[in-house]
């Protein structure tokens, strides 16, 4: 940490041997993916970028989000769905896509260490493609459909994310109970 502050508490909390990974296709709003990157900094996830993005990685609003965490993640850039998959490998059952067309609650759903989250971009979502190839992998967040039609990117991510963590923690301290 660049900038050390003496209001940080150390929580009792197992983080995963094996890091979640974090996928977001296509993202298009440099701040959102900023706020993403200093989530993964803060959580240890990996996170990784399929292109097309709608920004350039120095873009200046994508830094400033990150703030000065952006040596604490690992960051891959992946030229495409394909690719991307082709360099994690998912086990199958282990990749949760998110999308507010999925009745599947994203609390209902079952995380291992390891796992690959994926998200779509701000203004489309995932493809419909990507998600009829993997029609039980769909999750979704509930929200009041009558106010807005889906939650900002990096608010879903932070949501999943730290729900997946509490879980793998809950479950490895199940396990260390004799």
């Amino acid at each position: 940490m660049k900038h050390p502050h003496h209001r940080i508490a150390e929580y009792d909390f197992l983080w995963p041997q094996v890091p979640l990974n974090v996928v977001l296709v296509n993202p298009e709003i440099p701040p959102n993916t900023g706020n993403i990157a200093r989530l993964c900094a803060a959580t240890g996830c990996r996170l990784h970028l399929v292109e097309p993005l709608g920004f350039r990685l120095d873009d200046a609003k994508l830094r400033r989000a990150g703030l000065d965490y952006w040596d604490a993640i690992r960051v891959e850039v992946h030229p495409s769905w394909a690719a991307c998959m082709e360099a994690l490998a998912p086990a199958p059952g282990r990749m949760h896509l998110f999308s507010t067309a999925s009745g599947r609650r994203h609390d209902r759903a079952e995380y291992r260490e390891g796992d690959t989250l994926v998200f779509g971009c701000e203004t489309q979502g995932l493809p419909d493609a990507l998600l009829e190839a993997y029609p039980g992998a769909v999750l979704g967040i509930p929200i009041r459909t009558e106010h807005v039609r889906s939650l900002n990117l990096s608010t879903a991510v932070g949501i999943a994310v730290y729900h997946a963590l509490e879980m793998l923690d809950a479950a490895a301290r199940a396990r260390a109970v004799p």
